[in-house]
C-alpha cells in the first residue's frame, strides 16, 4: 500500500513563493510517475504538473509553465512543487498523486493516478 502525506502549504502574499512537499511511504518510489493537482472550492480538480518516474521528463499545465516546477528526489522519496510568482487564483487544496510503473504517462487525467495524498491548502493573498 502507496501513502503520500504532503506538505508545505500556507497563507502566501501574491507574487510570493512556497514550496510543496510530497512524501511517498512504499519502499518503490521509483516505480511510480508523480503529479500535482488541485482543488479550488466549487471547482473541478485540475493538473498542475507530473514527473516521470526518473525525473527526467516533466509536464505542465499552461497555468504552471514558467512559474512551477516539479522534481523528485527518488533516495528520499519526496516529490516537491516548487510555485514562485504566486496569485490569487492559485488559492486550492494542493494534491499529489501516482502513476504506476507501466500506465500511460505522460497524463493529465486524475483517473490515471492510483494513489492520492490528503491534500494542502496553499492561500494567496492579493
Amino acid at each position: 500500500q502507496v501513502q503520500l502525506v504532503e506538505s508545505g502549504g500556507g497563507l502566501v502574499q501574491a507574487g510570493g513563493s512556497l514550496r510543496l512537499s510530497c512524501a511517498h511511504s512504499g519502499r518503490t518510489f521509483s516505480e511510480y510517475a508523480m503529479g500535482w493537482f488541485r482543488q479550488a472550492p466549487g471547482k473541478e480538480r485540475e493538473f498542475v504538473a507530473t514527473v516521470s518516474w526518473i525525473g527526467s521528463s516533466v509536464y505542465y499545465a499552461d497555468s504552471a509553465k514558467g512559474r512551477f516546477t516539479i522534481s523528485r528526489d527518488n533516495a528520499k522519496k519526496t516529490v516537491y512543487l516548487q510555485m514562485n510568482s504566486l496569485k490569487p487564483e492559485d488559492t486550492s487544496v494542493y494534491y499529489c498523486a501516482a502513476v504506476p510503473w507501466g500506465s500511460r504517462w505522460p497524463t493529465n487525467r486524475d483517473q490515471e493516478y492510483r494513489y492520492w495524498g490528503q491534500g494542502t491548502q496553499v492561500t494567496v493573498s492579493s
